[in-house]
């Protein structure tokens, strides 16, 4: 099935400039727009992502991007806060832009995730890996190759559309972020082609003649306290029952609070995890809900024990973290920065947010915070997920 979404954007390059990254705050869209890609210099670029506060009308900004961007490729999702430049943020739209000597950006983008054909999906996914790989024949080189995956935050379909991209990206690492809309939870939204969707997601395939590294880092470890899921409705991430008791009043007694006093700082700072390949992943809870259930960011069933999870040293685990991927590249030129949107609930909470965004700003990250992060086949919470990108020679 096809689509106004459904086509392939490329642009072919090759270079060694620095990655350009730009943020605007300006309240009308065509003149923060024009702001932006003033800033960007956007007429030698092989694309752009963006990532934008749901503040702005969206409609008048798509019509905005698509006039000012020409055949230039553009896409991006709606956050609930940016990383932008100057460290953390809210209410802007942050920009990063790969240079056309350097780097080659192929793009697909997915219309009606609930009408997804992984069959039809993994076809075009493997059409953009041959491109690429024929792009690197023909210029003699062998370029490090990234899939930059924005999806939907609102519609559960993470799992599933991550697990089968990766299969069909094979060696070719998938990292990314899930839309958000502030702590709002109502509306989050993809841009690709021409406009703001529902319902819809889009993959960049990246290809650069320098070295990239997709990471996940968590700061919360699991502790003693463990529960069962007991009564769960799959589809919707919704719990109802842990240990057989009402999910909100059982959960608000095993972290020592009451049920009407359950919100992001409580969730953030007591994640449930799951263990799963030897790993304890986290699986964040979004909200409690008036009858008493819990509604989660990832995937849940019963019958799953979770361990309520206890943090770690947030700084120095950033600064262990930048310091790795660092060597691992040769010196870092941008990095490609998913946050989960609980992480700076908790941030803020711990008083770090001044800290932690300025670590951000000097490591050079750019990105968004989310309702989940994609890691390879995986879909998670309460991470900081990414690619960083090195400088070259």
């Amino acid at each position: 099935m096809t689509s106004a979404l459904d086509h392939d954007m490329i642009a072919d390059v090759k270079g060694r400039q620095p990655i350009r990254v730009a943020c605007t705050r300006v309240d009308d869209p065509e003149l923060a727009v024009q702001d932006l890609f003033g800033k960007l210099g956007a007429s030698d670029l092989a694309g752009v992502i963006l990532f934008c506060s749901s503040r702005y009308p969206l409609d008048r900004l798509a019509d905005a991007l698509a006039a000012r961007a020409g055949d230039l490729v553009v896409v991006g999702c709606t956050s609930s806060g940016e990383i932008t430049p100057e460290g953390m943020a809210e209410g802007t739209i942050t920009a990063v832009g790969f240079p056309a000597e350097g780097f080659r950006l192929a793009v697909e983008c997915f219309a009606d995730l609930d009408r997804f054909e992984a069959a039809d999906a993994q076809g075009r996914i493997r059409a953009l890996v041959a491109d690429a790989n024929e792009w690197a024949r023909r210029i003699d080189a062998q370029p490090s190759h990234a899939a930059i995956f924005l999806v939907d935050g609102l519609s559960h379909r993470e799992e599933m559309l991550t697990l089968a991209l990766q299969d069909a990206f094979g060696e070719v690492p998938l990292i990314g972020g899930s839309s958000g809309d502030g702590l709002d939870f109502k509306e989050t939204f993809i841009f690709c082609g021409t406009q703001f969707r529902r319902d819809a997601a889009v993959v960049a395939l990246l290809s650069a003649e320098r070295p990239m590294r997709v990471f996940r880092t968590q700061h919360h470890v699991p502790g003693a306290t463990k529960m069962v899921i007991t009564a769960a409705n799959p589809m919707t991430r919704v719990v109802h029952e842990i240990n057989a008791e009402p999910a909100a009043v059982e959960y608000a007694r095993l972290v020592g609070a009451q049920p009407d006093e359950l919100g992001p700082a409580i969730f953030a700072a007591h994640p449930p995890m799951v263990r799963a390949g030897g790993e304890h992943y986290v699986r964040s809870i979004q909200k409690a809900n008036p009858d008493g259930s819990l509604t989660f960011y990832c995937a849940i069933d019963e019958g799953v024990v979770l361990t309520l999870g206890e943090g770690n040293d947030i700084v120095a685990g950033l600064e262990t973290l930048f310091d790795r991927l660092d060597r691992d590249v040769g010196g870092v030129d941008r990095v490609i920065g998913f946050d989960c949107v609980l992480n700076s609930v908790e941030i803020e909470q711990r008083q770090l947010r001044g800290t932690v965004s300025a670590i951000y700003a000097k490591q050079g990250v750019i990105g968004f915070n989310t309702y989940g992060e994609q890691y390879h086949a995986l879909h998670v919470n309460q991470t900081f997920t990414g690619l960083a990108i090195g400088r070259g020679c």
